[in-house]
């Protein structure tokens, strides 16, 4: 009889422990790959028989880098949501990703999150030329972390002060850059000096053009830092353009520009420096254009040109 009694008495203190509301489980993707339903708004992770995914607008995610310290930070809502889900077997992108999922397996288990931060950090994913040291822009990392979530669970809630959902990333087609050194020319209506390839353009503003690409040989090139006065830009439209487009008012509307990326100001010795070299040419001059150590920047994301970017050769005559 005392027996019966002590297991009674356990069964008793053991549900007594047990509110009904917190039930400590434990759910780990953290080797596991993130990805995109090419069909709606959601990321996910799967492993096995379990799914873990967001649903989010893919707006959130820039093509852009975060300021350090300072990631994107999205609350938990009827609109963007995090849920775990458990099947009685293996799962596919077929049970999460078609308007109408797949109905087998079963879920067996589904955690909603009812409160809760989505922060997101993004950085540039990039490729290095060791001979040129020039970088391209390939991609983003967007790092994803839930801050202070609560799951509703079946038999109660389950919280995390921080939980890592890991990375999502983005892969870009990086730019053509695709200029031919030859192509280089003086603006018809303005000092800026135009490299055209097709829908991207290299422009330069310098402060001083008769100084900078004077007709006279040089022995040793004519140099300028980057910087308000002396400015450089790349421009990505989605049509062809030429100087007549840069020169026509108003603006055509036969083009409209994509991607604007401004160089960064240099540091004399150091990076951002332009050199320019002339020799004779017919009864002209021709003038090439170094970029040395050069940088482009558009919103937080940066690139380099590399060491030695030819921007082009333009001819001038006295």
């Amino acid at each position: 009889m005392k027996r019966i009694l002590s297991i009674v008495a356990l069964v008793f203190l053991i549900n007594a422990c047990d509110d009904g509301k917190l039930q400590v489980d434990n759910i780990d993707f953290a080797e596991v790959t993130a990805l995109k339903c090419s069909s709606k708004d959601v990321i996910y992770k799967i492993k096995n028989s379990e799914i873990l995914f967001i649903e989010i607008p893919t707006t959130t995610f820039l093509n852009d880098e975060t300021t350090a310290g300072a990631p994107i930070s999205i609350p938990i809502s009827s609109t963007v949501k995090v849920t775990y889900r458990q099947y009685n077997e293996i799962v596919t992108l077929g049970n999460i990703c078609p308007t109408v999922p797949s109905a087998t397996p079963n879920v067996i288990e589904e955690w909603t999150a009812t409160s809760g931060t989505i922060q997101i950090t993004s950085t540039a994913i990039k490729t290095t030329n060791t001979t040129t040291n020039a970088t391209t822009i390939t991609g983003y990392k967007h790092y994803i972390v839930f801050k202070d979530i609560t799951f509703q669970k079946p038999n109660g809630i389950q919280t995390y002060g921080t939980y890592i959902f890991g990375n999502y990333n983005i892969t870009l087609t990086a730019l053509p850059l695709s200029f031919n050194i030859d192509n280089g020319q003086k603006s018809t209506c303005s000092d800026t000096v135009y490299n055209f390839s097709g829908s991207e353009v290299l422009g330069f503003t310098p402060a001083d053009f008769s100084s900078l690409f004077a007709n006279e040989v040089t022995t040793t090139p004519r140099t300028a830092l980057i910087g308000t006065s002396n400015s450089l830009r790349y421009q990505l439209y989605n049509n062809v353009v030429d100087n007549a487009y840069f020169c026509a008012s108003p603006t055509p509307t036969t083009a409209v520009l994509n991607q604007q990326w401004n160089a960064v100001a240099g540091e004399a010795g150091v990076s951002g420096m332009i050199e320019v070299s002339t020799t004779t040419y017919g009864t002209g001059f021709q003038h090439t254009i170094h970029l040395k150590k050069v940088s482009l920047q558009k919103g937080n994301s940066t690139f380099s040109l590399g060491d030695d970017f030819i921007f082009g050769k333009i001819i001038t005559n006295p």
